[in-house]
């Protein structure tokens, strides 16, 4: 057999090798790396949404939680796993945030990114009882008073926070708390004034009228506080919050990225995921993997430009 043919026979047997994986894929069960612990809104998004994807694959996906850093940890794993499509992770705003803080040595170039799966705005919240009713008002106490108004913050930084001092050139006295779980009982306690979370960490409280909203961060009204004006609309032009999403190592062959994407747009359609995220007052935002991978590009720039 001359060498020619021959090596049209080995690059025939590698490309109908290639179309077999391609086929068969995945052939075993999937790992779903959760940055963050067992019982918060990543993992049980995370959590709802591999239950929703394993029937459309025909495999199981188990979770993983590999917490600590603010995510940092388990996204640094999730990115440094074989390129197989059979280790991926649920990637969050973190992943644009803390490797511009020296926090995180991996980036969102470390992966490719499959979906986005939702996108919640930050709602601005102080007690039933506060003599705040807008977001003006609290703004202008802020700007007689520099410091005087205490904020209960979710994160340090918080990045909800450091959107709306820039853009409105104020200063809030940020009292640090562990997520949105203590930020609100120091708002209700009266210990603070005012907390920023996503509307689905303060749902019961805005429902059962402990909770009084000054506005939503984001473009439009959200459906789950439909009565509640945007920022914008109040004349602040601050829009922001928190995301989520599916990534995959960056070397993954892109028919597996494809693949997954697909399974993961009918997860995200069906009735359990699509319930389960209203219950919890989370909108669906399903980006495709080139949308989604230009939303966290712009996202990176948006946050840089608070950070440095």
């Amino acid at each position: 057999m001359n060498k020619l043919l021959k090596a049209v026979m080995i690059s025939a047997g590698v490309l109908v090798s290639a179309t077999a994986v391609a086929a068969d894929y995945p052939t075993k069960n999937i790992r779903l790396v959760v940055p963050f612990g067992a019982g918060g809104g990543t993992d049980a998004v995370g959590r709802t949404l591999a239950n929703s994807a394993k029937d459309v694959l025909g495999q199981n996906i188990s979770i993983m939680n590999r917490t600590g850093g603010a995510g940092a940890v388990g996204m640094s794993f999730g990115a440094q796993q074989r390129a197989d499509g059979y280790t991926l992770t649920v990637v969050t705003r973190e992943i644009a945030s803390l490797p511009q803080m020296g926090l995180m040595r991996h980036t969102a170039d470390d992966f490719k990114l499959i979906r986005m799966v939702n996108l919640d705005p930050a709602v601005v919240l102080v007690a039933a009882d506060s003599p705040y009713n807008s977001i003006n008002d609290l703004i202008e106490d802020a700007k007689k008073e520099p410091g005087k108004v205490k904020f209960a913050s979710t994160a340090a930084p918080n990045f909800y926070l450091m959107a709306l001092e820039k853009d409105q050139d104020i200063k809030l006295n940020a009292i640090p708390y562990n997520g949105a779980s203590e930020a609100i009982p120091a708002v209700l306690g009266n210990h603070t004034d005012v907390t920023m979370v996503t509307p689905g960490e303060a749902i019961a409280q805005l429902r059962s009228g402990q909770l009084k909203a000054l506005g939503v961060m984001s473009e439009e009204r959200i459906a789950f506080i439909k009565d509640v004006p945007t920022l914008k609309e109040q004349g602040v032009d601050v829009v922001t919050g928190t995301w989520r999403g599916i990534g995959a190592p960056k070397n993954t062959p892109d028919h597996i990225i494809e693949k997954l994407g697909a399974a993961f747009d009918q997860a995200m359609a069906t009735e359990e995921f699509k319930s389960f995220m209203e219950t919890g007052a989370m909108t669906i935002h399903n980006l495709n993997a080139e949308e989604f991978t230009k939303f966290v590009y712009e996202d990176t720039q948006a946050l840089g430009s608070l950070i440095n």
